[in-house]
């Protein structure tokens, strides 16, 4: 992360500072070093801990505890095995290099197991404990890549009708930077359309956005990154994808299909009722038009061929559920205007 640099210069240069003030003290090094020759420590000292830093940029705190945990257990076990009277023969040397090699095992072997467990494997250690907080947990919302094109989550967080913290996964800015770097026009636009809603989340003040630095690359696909990610974080999915939302429900992540929830919101027409639209083309049997109410959905409409291009007004006849979404067959009542 660019915000680390400057600590990260300052660091180095307070190490600088610090060797040539070590070389500098007598009490310290038995007798005054040379100026450069202790500068030059320092900064190899602070330039290791950065590069150390640098490598571990993806090791996020949770894993650290993690493999804490894990480095406990295994050498707890490699303690119970040391004591346990197989190696009381051994003397000297030999008994120096089997502890060694104990703990050295059982400890890699901890680390291992630690990191490939998740937070459910931890309460069947400590089935009484749950490590939560004491005040109100953040409503985390996990944003997936067709979310954040798609761009109405943020209209339903400005209309309050959903509110949580956005949480933005740094793989899917990898996948959205992969769709806008794209060859297809499409997919391009896509991307560039994805950014720009990123921007404008990021701007608005009533919105908080995150960008999560975890990853798990055990996982192979960014949908099932995604699903381990927010069963970690105890987060709520939004998505476009059905079967992303269905793999999630499955595992039992909560998981918000914004499609579906459009379909769901869309106003449900009566037989009888009647409806101003204006027809577009003509249908795909004889007689027919086709007309689109504001929210998208298609009307098609008897007798309708003879007015393309006009607005009418016509009585719902019925109504049809498909997977796509509602079609709605209505018949021509009159032409608005006559």
């Amino acid at each position: 992360m660019k915000a680390l640099w400057p600590i990260r210069i300052l660091f180095l240069g307070l190490c600088i500072l610090a060797g040539y003030g070590i070389s500098q003290a007598p009490e310290y090094v038995g007798e005054q070093r040379n100026a450069i020759q202790g500068m030059f420590i320092g900064f190899g000292f602070g330039g290791l801990l950065i590069a150390v830093d640098e490598m571990l940029k993806g090791f996020s705190l949770r894993a650290f505890s993690a493999t804490t945990f894990g480095l406990f257990l295994g050498w707890l076990v490699a303690l119970l095995v040391d004591h346990s009277g197989l190696f009381g023969d051994s003397e000297g040397n030999t008994r120096q290099l089997i502890r060694l090699g104990l703990f050295l095992g059982f400890g890699y072997i901890g680390m291992v197991l630690a990191m490939r467990s998740n937070k459910e494997d931890f309460s069947l250690i400590i089935p009484y404990v749950r490590f939560t907080r004491q005040n109100e947990p953040d409503n985390l919302l996990l944003l997936d890549t067709s979310v954040i094109i798609d761009g109405r989550i943020a209209d339903l967080i400005q209309t309050h009708l959903v509110e949580g913290i956005l949480v933005v996964p740094r793989f899917v800015l990898l996948e959205l930077q992969q769709i806008a770097d794209s060859a297809d026009d499409i997919k391009r636009a896509r991307g560039r359309r994805g950014f720009e809603m990123l921007n404008r989340l990021q701007n608005d003040p009533k919105i908080e956005v995150r960008i999560h630095d975890g990853d798990f690359p055990e996982e192979k696909g960014v949908d099932a990154k995604l699903v381990r990610l927010a069963r970690t974080l105890n987060a709520k999915l939004f998505t476009n994808d059905s079967n992303l939302a269905k793999v999630a429900s499955l595992q039992g992540v909560a998981c918000v299909n914004l499609h579906e929830v459009s379909l769901l919101m869309k106003a449900a027409l009566i037989p009888g009722e009647s409806v101003q639209l204006k027809i577009v083309r003509e249908g795909r049997d004889k007689g027919q038009g086709i007309g689109y109410l504001p929210d998208g959905t298609m009307v098609i409409i008897n007798n309708g061929q003879n007015h393309v291009g006009q607005t009418v007004e016509a009585n719902v006849q019925s109504t049809v559920q498909t997977g796509a979404g509602v079609l709605v067959f209505a018949e021509v009542r009159h032409e608005i205007g006559k």
